[in-house]
């Protein structure tokens, strides 16, 4: 329903509340901007901290692959050397073998001497022969296991850099998320203050025009004389017909307010600072204080107001409006506050 911002003629402009609004959204821009830099960090922190751990292991097994791949290349080295030395020790032999044969052609009394000398060498030669194969084969194992460490090194910078690919993606997802919440949460902050001001204004309206009802920054303010007897927490018939019309307000504003937004009426109930006498129901300012605020919640609720849009708060009084122990200064801060804001 449209809202009414006409006021009487000799009634004088009051700016106060629309400075208090202001102040309050960038107050609360500026909480919403921290916890999505904190909550943008935290999450940010938690992936690093995910793909640095990756990382490390992916570099450990580098380093071993590494390791066993120097180890490999020394023992085929040696192989090699020893094959070397095998072929060296086969053309030796050889060269025997035609010496001998050439003294077996000089004289026939050598040839007994000379065959069992070549029986003997081509044995040797055939060991030779021998071990210079085992060795071929242990150098052909080795050159496949040096391919496949190749092959497993290449999958390892694969995987490496896909892992950093996902890095910068997910950096980047992080931070196109925290810019859409930046957005959208801007906008509830906007609408709820926009609907706290309708709020507030219908208030002003409705209710009596009267000292003890104002707006003290972002809370409408009622002096606990207006509700309530000293000492008690039932509601005065004055203070009835007062919340009555508060339960229409905020009948009005549920209607209005888009059920996205998850807000609550916020009742608070404040004492001043003189100790209770300890003969009446209560033991002290907390339990006074809780009980008033519950009382007003409770009427609101009976008047047709959900119960899951009201919270009740109790402060004693140690949340004062003004310091001092002035008469003044304790009606003032005997109190119940009512704040529009999200759960």
């Amino acid at each position: 329903m449209p809202l009414s911002r006409n006021r009487r003629a000799d009634r004088r402009i009051d700016y106060w509340p629309g400075f208090v609004d202001a102040l309050s959204t960038l107050l609360l821009a500026i909480m919403f901007l921290l916890t999505v830099f904190v909550l943008g960090q935290f999450l940010l922190s938690s992936e690093l901290s995910g793909r640095d751990s990756a990382l490390s292991r992916l570099n450990q097994q580098i380093a071993e692959l590494t390791q066993l791949l120097s180890l490999e290349r020394s023992n085929n080295a040696d192989l090699n050397d020893t094959l070397a030395n095998l072929q060296a020790s086969l053309s030796a032999a050889e060269q025997e073998q035609s010496r001998l044969q050439q003294l077996l052609s000089q004289g026939a009394g050598a040839a007994g001497a000379a065959s069992e000398r070549i029986g003997a060498l081509e044995g040797e030669l055939s060991d030779e022969r021998q071990a210079s194969q085992r060795a071929m084969s242990q150098v052909e194992l080795l050159n496949q296991q040096l391919a496949a460490l190749r092959r497993q090194i290449a999958a390892l910078e694969q995987a490496l850099d896909a892992s950093e690919a996902r890095d910068r993606e997910s950096r980047t997802r992080i931070a196109d998320l925290g810019s859409r919440l930046n957005v959208a949460l801007a906008r509830r902050v906007q609408e709820l203050n926009r609907y706290r001001s309708d709020f507030f204004g219908r208030l002003r309206d409705i209710l009596s025009d009267r000292e003890n009802i104002r707006i003290v920054g972002d809370r409408f303010v009622f002096q606990s004389e207006v509700l309530f007897a000293s000492g008690a927490d039932v509601i005065n018939d004055a203070g009835q017909t007062e919340m009555q019309k508060l339960a229409g307000a905020v009948l009005e504003l549920q209607r209005e307010i888009p059920s996205e937004i998850n807000w609550v009426l916020r009742v608070d109930g404040h004492t001043d600072n003189v100790p209770l006498s300890g003969t009446g129901r209560f033991r002290d300012n907390w339990e006074l204080s809780s009980a008033r605020a519950i009382a007003v919640v409770k009427f609101l609720i009976a008047q047709g107001v959900p119960a899951e849009r009201l919270v009740a708060a109790g402060f004693g009084e140690y949340q004062p409006l003004e310091p001092g122990d002035t008469s003044e200064v304790r009606e003032r801060n005997r109190r119940i506050e009512l704040k529009l804001t999200e759960r």
